[in-house]
This record gives structure tokens, sequence and C-alpha cells, in this order.
């Protein structure tokens, strides 16, 4: 009963984190209270057809997508699962796994190591002294760059019972999630001298420090989710760090909307979605505009 086309969902900002948000028990028949839960800003993720998209015809297997903040997400939603196919124009190369379905309790479930980002260019910026450094010495100039991104997640159904949100108590699954992102970079190393050398290459992992990428994040976080076919989505999400203290933002289901504020939207395109060391943000009104880019952790 979850995320269709034509659905909108509400989902408000609760920017208050560590001691005051708590996870609260594992185990059966638990009351989780978040009734305290305030508003600082709604959020509106519109569900549309894909193929009424801009890049809809580039994620053939999508069958939702889902419009939040001006970015295209492209889901493909079975009874087993909800997958990411893509974002905007950007088709992973093998799904992600956003839920498994059906919840029950207990469950645990893990996806093992999918790679979803292939990216490669030609080199015009890294220094061919490395060539030497990544071949030991057997090859001598760097052609290529390429960045593959693999993505792993285990999913724990540990309790259930009644959550208690601003809009309403509901009966619910209560999933923890941890995902993982590995990030690796290669290079194209030509062989100048006798060309048997010339070949891809683990890069430094310096070059990835460089690059302002991480070899390795994870993100814990918990979720609840209702079997009421009038609900649609989960109805919190805290993310937690690795000792399950609520870091970031928290999010949760509202049906008070009257915060959220008509706005004109400043028309911007971003691409490469996702992006490696570049990304590109075009302005289509000659407007002054300050950006902010946060992290996850805001």
């Amino acid at each position: 009963d979850i995320i269709d086309v034509g659905d909108n969902i509400y989902e408000a900002i609760d920017d208050v984190s560590g001691s005051a948000i708590q996870i609260g028990p594992a185990g059966a028949n638990q009351t989780w209270d978040f009734s305290n839960l305030q508003q600082s800003e709604v959020n509106i993720i519109e569900h549309v057809d894909p193929s009424s998209t801009s890049f809809g015809f580039m994620h053939p297997t999508s069958n939702i997508c889902a419009q939040d903040d001006g970015e295209n997400i492209y889901f493909k939603k079975s009874s087993t699962a909800v997958e990411i196919v893509g974002f905007d124009d950007q088709p992973l190369i093998n799904p992600i796994l956003a839920l498994p379905l059906p919840l029950t309790y207990p469950m645990q479930f893990s996806t093992g190591s999918i790679l979803a980002v292939s990216e490669s260019q030609e080199n015009s910026f890294i220094p061919d002294s490395l060539a030497l450094l990544a071949s030991f010495g057997t090859a001598h100039k760097i052609d290529s760059l390429k960045i593959d991104i693999a993505f792993e997640s285990s999913y724990n159904v540990d309790g259930y019972g009644d959550v208690i949100i601003p809009m309403g108590t509901f009966s619910s699954l209560r999933l923890s999630v941890v995902s993982t992102n590995t990030t690796n970079a290669y290079l194209y190393c030509t062989d100048t001298l006798s060309g048997v050398n010339s070949g891809w290459y683990p890069a430094p992992q310096q070059l990835l420090q460089t690059l302002g990428m991480s070899p390795s994040e994870t993100d814990y976080f918990y979720q609840w989710w209702s079997n009421d076919p009038a609900v649609k989505f989960t109805l919190v999400n805290i993310d937690v760090d690795a000792a399950g203290v609520a870091i970031g933002e928290t999010q949760f289901l509202t049906n008070n909307t009257t915060s959220i504020e008509k706005q004109n939207i400043l028309q911007f395109s971003v691409y490469p979605v996702p992006a490696t060391y570049r990304l590109i943000i075009e302005g289509k009104e000659n407007t002054t505009t300050n950006l902010i880019l946060r992290d996850i952790n805001g």
C-alpha cells in the first residue's frame, strides 16, 4: 500500500537531535512516543508517472518517480521491493534496494555489495607522476579516471507496536537500516615504453581525499512503517550514529500543512547526479543567488 503514482507526501522536519530524540526499545508490543516533534519546515514529495518527466525515457524499468526538492528519483516498485533505479539523467548500473517487501517481525535481510555507479572520463588534471605510483613503475601516463561506487545495506525489523506522532497513533513495525557506500578510483595508465603494462590500476587512496570523496561511508537510521493503507510512507525517520544516538534531522509524516509557504522557486539544472569530483549548477534566471551545500548531517 505504500507510495504510488499520484501520492503527495507531506514530510515534516524537526531539527532537534541528540538526547532530545530517543529511539526507544526493540521488541514486541512497544509504544514509541514522538508526539513532541515540532515542524521546522514541511517538504512535499510528489510521486508521478516517470513518462511525464524529462528523464523518464532513461529509466525504462521505473514505474514511479519521486520529485523531491527539484530532484527526480526513479523507483521500481514491486511486491518484493522498492528499488532506486536512477536520479535525474543518471541511470544506475544496478538498482539500489530502498525497502524490502513485505516487512515482517522479526526479519533480517542484507543485500551484499552492489555496483551502482561507474563513471570514467579523460584525465585532465591528475599528474602523470601518479602513474608510476599506481602501476609500481610499469606505466608512465594517465589517460583516464574511473570512479566506482558500490552500495550494501542490512535491514532488521526489530520491534512492533504503536508509534505516536503529532498526526496520530499508528500500529507499526520498526525497521533498523545500516547502509554503506564504498568508493573506488581507478587510473588507466599507459605503458609508453613497451605497451604491455597498459591498463586500469587502483588509484592511491589519497586521490579520493583530493577529490573530496571518502573511501567508505556508513549511514544508520530507524524507520517506522505502518500497514495502514492511508499512510503510504514511513511515519518517522531518525538518523543515528553507530551508537544509536540521534543526529541531524528527524523526518515525520504530517497532515498539518499550514506552515507551507508558497515560494518563488529559482530554476536550476544540477548535474551530474551522483557527482564524482565536479558538480555543475546552472541558473536559468539572471539572478544573484546564495547557495548552501550541506551533507546528510546538516
